[in-house]
């Protein structure tokens, strides 16, 4: 079968790619111009200001239209706030306000926090051109052990889940920009990063209808306008144990479009990652796969022999018969639908300049709503706050792991044999550091190893950060061997991610515990602001032990 010119532009519409850098590179004109792709998304690499991100959108769209596409492009984000932010302020870039991550935003106990700081977040990045955020998160994070999603979850109840991530999806909606929910089926309850490999979810049907299909049967009787499929094995779906739910037709179109009745466009998850990656025929053979499934748009977003690769292994499909164009021109139509509600016309992207003034009013208006979802967010799990004198505080931090392939690994970032960040102080303790020392006279912060000596002065109260700690066990190590030493001296455990630490019967008679839910620094500014006894603690821990 010969591929027409129309037949490759429609191939195009099924995919969104990433590439490199804050301008359009040769790539992204490239993959635009010569394979038509229909969709970008942006990473941190590619955010510097909302400025140049408005520039850079710019550019895209009218790159499009040059080339004859007759839609304008989906421009999407990983924008699920909290850790997962990339369209949000750093602390070398001014970009978007910085909004509490899901596990953050569930502690308020108060879903509209998590519909109005999505709207406000969705404001902000449509009036930069960007018009699909990869949120929000469905997972149930059932598991405690979960290395990738974690806080990046509601929770680990399905019902407060699925109520938090509808508001989401409202909110984004709302300010117009395309939810996206993820990461169906489901992947909440295991213990493997589908970055670095296959997980396997032994459940049930049964167990799979209680826990996590019912967020997402939830967001899609809600009318969600997109799904993200993970890469996890659940085999009482997929009828095996080595096919990941992304690639899976007994997924994409059985349950979810089927049985769900979803109507809505679905995406997959990045495929470069090791579940797919690692594949035999890897990232091509995965798009290939991921669209006889069902899905309407596959994601990859790195490596640009990759996109080559997918996209000339598509064409191949289609000429072998394994793919059909009438099925894709089908599926095309639900792109196109998305496009026409959420990116509009070429007059509507193209005719959009930034306005600084309009966007410094709006961040202003945010930041108000971002202190006070945060300061809303922070839980005091056990102990009562002890009242911190004048003298001096220290402060303890842990050096930085890599635990969250999703959070933890902007490319290039150099680490030790041990896996430990080269720069130990991580910026966001570092900031929380800033946070005491606004609130203290004298104030000594702190990085711990496991190695560390804690033959020291304590001073005259201690605030010791832990991350995970229930995974980095050896964070307790040294808060045992500190307590030993601090004798007398008031302990206040902050765990700057997920709580589960707390409650372990290794930190039971510490002064004072208190989550965070995440270590932003707009969310240890509030928690010191707790700390210290200026806000009352009023967030409620979203997950048990």
């Amino acid at each position: 079968m010969h591929l027409s010119d129309e037949d490759k532009r429609e191939i195009g519409q099924h995919f969104v790619f990433g590439f490199h850098g804050y301008e359009v590179s040769d790539d992204a004109k490239e993959l635009i111009n010569k394979y038509h792709v229909g969709n970008i998304i942006l990473m941190k690499r590619n955010v510097q200001s909302v400025k140049q991100v408005h520039a850079l959108v710019q550019s895209l769209q009218q790159c499009a239209r040059d080339a004859g596409h007759v839609n304008p492009l989906m421009i999407g984000i990983d924008q699920e706030n909290g850790l997962v932010s990339a369209f949000s302020s750093t602390a070398k870039h001014q970009a978007g306000t910085q909004f509490p991550g899901a596990m953050a935003i569930a502690a308020t106990g108060e879903p509209e926090y998590a519909r109005s700081c999505s709207a406000a977040s969705a404001r902000e990045m449509k009036a930069v051109g960007i018009n699909w955020s990869y949120s929000p998160v469905g997972d149930v994070n059932s598991d405690p052990r979960n290395p990738v999603i974690g806080v990046r979850s509601f929770g680990d109840d399905p019902t407060e889940v699925a109520r938090f991530a509808k508001a989401v999806g409202d909110g984004l909606t709302q300010g117009g920009v395309a939810p996206s929910a993820k990461h169906f089926p489901g992947h909440g309850d295991t213990n493997i990063d589908s970055h670095l490999g296959l997980p396997i979810i032994n459940k049930s049907r049964a167990e799979l209808d209680e826990t996590e299909l019912k967020p997402f049967k939830e967001l899609v009787n809600a009318g969600v306008a997109s799904i993200m499929t993970g890469h996890m094995v659940i085999q009482a779906l997929t009828g095996d144990n080595k096919t990941p739910a992304s690639l899976s037709r007994a997924v994409t179109t059985t349950l979810l479009r089927e049985e769900l009745h979803f109507e809505g466009v679905v995406v997959t998850d990045c495929l470069e990652m090791n579940a797919v990656k690692e594949r035999q025929g890897g990232v091509p053979r995965g798009a290939v796969e991921a669209l006889a499934a069902g899905a309407d748009v596959v994601m990859i977003c790195h490596t640009m022999a990759f996109h080559r690769g997918a996209m000339e292994a598509t064409y191949e499909a289609v000429q072998k018969g394994e793919l059909h164009m009438h099925e894709l021109r089908k599926s095309g139509e639900r792109i196109t639908a998305l496009k026409r509600k959420f990116a509009g016309t070429w007059d509507d992207v193209l005719g959009n300049p930034f306005d600084e003034k309009a966007m410094n009013a709006l961040q202003a208006t945010n930041k108000k709503l971002s202190e006070e979802a945060y300061a809303k967010s922070i839980a005091l799990l056990s102990g009562s706050l002890p009242v911190f004198s004048s003298d001096k505080i220290v402060v303890m931090t842990p050096v930085v792991e890599s635990l969250n392939a999703a959070v933890d690994d902007a490319e290039g970032v150099q680490r030790t044999g041990k896996g430990h960040v080269r720069n130990t102080a991580a910026p966001y303790y570092m900031s929380f550091a800033e946070s005491v020392r606004r609130r203290a006279a004298d104030v000594e912060h702190l990085v711990y190893a496991a190695d560390f000596d804690c033959r020291r002065d304590f001073g005259e109260g201690l605030i010791f950060v832990t991350r995970n700690a229930d995974r980095s066990a050896w964070q307790l190590d040294v808060l045992e061997s500190v307590r030993m030493q601090a004798s007398g001296v008031p302990i206040v455990v902050l765990a700057s991610c997920a709580p589960y630490e707390l409650f372990s019967g290794r930190v039971l008679g510490v002064q004072a515990c208190v989550a965070s839910f995440e270590y932003t620094s707009e969310a240890l500014e509030a928690a010191a602001s707790v700390i210290f006894n200026e806000v009352t603690p009023v967030g409620e821990s979203p997950v048990s032990i």
